[in-house]
């Protein structure tokens, strides 16, 4: 991806900029930022999918001031009549499901792929919306379909209504005001308050980033550091100098220090520390399976990265689906370059070593890899 090359995704300023300029910081309303847009999905089909048990769902409606929310799967017949005004249907992770709307996705990849999260499809009935609400992340919000009425301002006050079964916000003050057509596209920062409302049956893409808190961050992190460790042998306590005591229920100071000397070297690991990071940030969504393969890989051959598939790195380490692996010279230059790509040439993989090329056929055969049609050599 050219960062420095103006696009009309982002209004004519480049990837570079609008990180610099807008990122966490301001709102921007792109006119035209996909001419010509398709919606990745008919709106048959998508309620077709929302029938599968491995798609999350929800249904949103308002009818005689009257919020309601249920989750899927739902059969179609649990579905209001498409004439009915005031409902939604959102499905999360569109991304996982097709191809159309994991291209769409990688659009954006200027942003790290460890805080991209994914796509998210709002199909609105006239009228239907979600109500007032705020996000703790960015999000693009593209319409690909009919249009929607947006109303945009900062937050001054995070108050939920307790009346309804949202996170609906309970003041809201517009500041802007849009009306977005196919096409067009309205960056938010976090924090800023929004409400959409369909205008006719409409569908919107949601492009979302993951923003982890720190302590749940931590927590996870931690978690795997001590998922690791507990393969490891490490010393064992001993107190050969301990004396006999008349208060045989106090923790001896010694074994406390001895606890605390273990946490310190374990968090004082930073090869560890970075690897349990790594793993943390590539594990895919929940619910996430993938098809294993029978056949062997034709090695050299040209592969992909399945779209379910999360591979990320760092200095030392790739990561692919939670996993961690060590990584150096041309095998680690090699690994980053599917990581950015997404895709390997046949020659690409024909340059790696043997033991790498042997790693590459397991993840094919898990299904975390899938061949490529044509070698992209030139391209």
């Amino acid at each position: 991806m050219q960062i420095e090359l103006a696009t009309p995704l982002l209004g004519g300023l480049s990837p570079a900029q609008f990180m610099r300029r807008h990122w966490q910081r301001k709102p921007l309303l792109v006119r035209g930022a996909i001419a010509g847009i398709v919606p990745p999905i008919g709106r048959v089909a998508l309620f077709d999918l929302a029938r599968r048990d491995d798609v999350e769902s929800r249904l949103i409606a308002r009818e005689e001031g009257r919020w309601s929310l249920r989750h899927g799967p739902f059969a179609r017949r649990a579905l209001p009549p498409v004439s009915r005004p005031g409902w939604t249907l959102l499905l999360q992770g569109l991304d996982l499901h097709l191809p159309a709307a994991h291209a769409l996705l990688a659009r954006f990849r200027f942003v790290p792929d460890a805080r991209l999260d994914d796509l998210m499809l709002s199909w609105a009935s006239d009228a239907g919306g979600v109500g007032p609400h705020v996000d703790s992340y960015d999000v693009f919000l593209l319409q690909v379909q009919g249009r929607r009425r947006w109303r945009i301002g900062r937050t001054y006050d995070a108050a939920l209504r307790d009346d309804v079964p949202l996170k609906m916000l309970r003041g809201f003050e517009a500041e802007h005001e849009w009306l977005l057509e196919p096409g067009d596209m309205l960056y938010l920062p976090p924090h800023w308050a929004h409400d959409g409302v369909a205008e006719g049956e409409c569908m919107t893409c949601s492009i979302g980033f993951r923003a982890p808190g720190r302590e749940r961050l931590a927590r996870d992190v931690l978690q795997a550091l001590i998922d690791g460790a507990e393969a490891q042998d490490g010393p064992v306590y001993r107190d050969a100098m301990q004396a006999a005591t008349a208060e045989p229920g106090r923790i001896p100071h010694a074994l406390q220090a001895f606890a605390a000397a273990g946490v310190r070297r374990l968090l004082g690991e930073r090869d560890a520390l970075e690897c349990a990071l790594g793993e943390v940030l590539s594990e895919p969504k929940p619910g996430v399976v993938f098809e294993r393969r029978a056949r062997p890989w034709p090695a050299p051959a040209a592969l992909r990265l399945d779209r379910r598939s999360r591979m990320i790195y760092d200095e030392r380490h790739v990561y692919l689906n939670g996993e961690s692996y060590r990584a150096s010279g041309r095998d680690a230059r090699l690994m980053r370059r599917l990581a950015d790509a997404r895709r390997l040439t046949a020659t690409d993989a024909g340059r790696l070593s043997g033991e790498a090329r042997a790693l590459l056929a397991q993840w094919l055969e898990a299904g975390w890899l899938q061949p490529h049609a044509a070698d992209e050599e030139g391209r």
